[in-house]
């Protein structure tokens, strides 16, 4: 049996959605049932329970012999995750896969959450049980939440500079988690992933404007100016100021590697952001068919 924690969130929610299409039984945790509707899946078993708190997990955890470890980037993501370590080794849980991230040539010390991952690493590394290392790089889903600027003033407005980066489909890593989760030999392994191609913000403006059938600019903002935008939206000033941490890295760092072999290694075909844009151009502004 497999559990996969943070189910309610994007990833989890399309990796549990990827086990259900495949036909494997798969349990999934959420901290709230009342937001799990989407997880009314076959073969799915959904537990609520707070992975911070090791005695709501015993149900969830009873038999369980991998899980995907998932949780919110928040102020308690390590020792939450670390909690949670601990929870399954005391459950007999075998093998614990770690959903983290990385990008090209980042310092994850400059970006707290990228620092949060790599002290959960290590202390999942030291607990004793089996390991496995998942390191998407940021989610091409991630520009679906620009739209509100997308339609009312045809902007992509973030702090890319002319920086690359390789964004990846969610919809890949659930496939390639699922395929990695029954796959026998994976202990110990360490998997980067990427999309296909090294993109700029100016290039996936384009992109998006073609299938959107629209005008699209890239306009090209400075960290600060992002992280007053992203407080004026409401977002938390701790996830702002985050990422404020993680754009000023990037633009230090501003080509991005091309990294497939998860792709390669579990039959994934990589998903290019031309054909992500397709997939989602009504959310982009493009027209519903007659």
């Amino acid at each position: 049996m497999i559990l996969v924690t943070g189910a309610a969130g994007m990833s989890g929610t399309e990796i549990i959605r990827e086990f259900s299409a495949q036909g494997v039984p798969v349990r999934a945790l959420v901290r709230d049932l009342s937001r799990a509707s989407a997880l009314d899946l076959d073969g799915v078993e959904v537990f609520e329970g707070d992975m911070s708190k090791p005695e709501t997990l015993s149900r969830a955890l009873d038999g369980v012999e991998k899980t995907l470890l998932i949780s919110s980037a928040d102020p308690q993501m390590l020792e939450t995750q670390c909690t949670f370590v601990d929870a399954c080794k005391r459950a007999g849980v075998g093998h614990v896969v770690k959903y983290s991230g990385a990008e090209t040539g980042f310092r994850r010390s400059k970006f707290r959450f990228a620092e949060m991952h790599a002290q959960a690493e290590e202390y999942l590394e030291q607990s004793g049980l089996d390991f496995t290392h998942l390191r998407p790089s940021g989610f091409m889903q991630v520009y679906l939440w620009e739209t509100p600027t997308i339609l009312q003033r045809g902007e992509l407005r973030l702090a890319m500079g002319d920086i690359t980066l390789a964004p990846i489909d969610a919809v890949d890593i659930a496939k390639i988690a699922v395929r990695l989760l029954q796959a026998p030999g994976q202990e110990g392994k360490v998997y980067r992933l990427t999309g296909p191609e090294a993109l700029t913000t100016a290039e996936i403006a384009e992109l998006i404007a073609k299938v959107a059938g629209r005008l699209v600019g890239y306009v090209a903002i400075t960290p600060e100016q992002r992280r007053e935008e992203m407080i004026a939206a409401g977002a938390p000033p701790y996830f702002a100021d985050a990422l404020l941490e993680q754009s000023i890295d990037r633009l230090r760092n501003p080509d991005a590697a091309v990294h497939l072999e998860a792709h390669r290694a579990f039959g994934v075909e990589p998903t290019r952001f031309a054909d992500f844009a397709m997939r989602n151009r009504q959310i982009f502004g493009a027209p519903v068919a007659a």
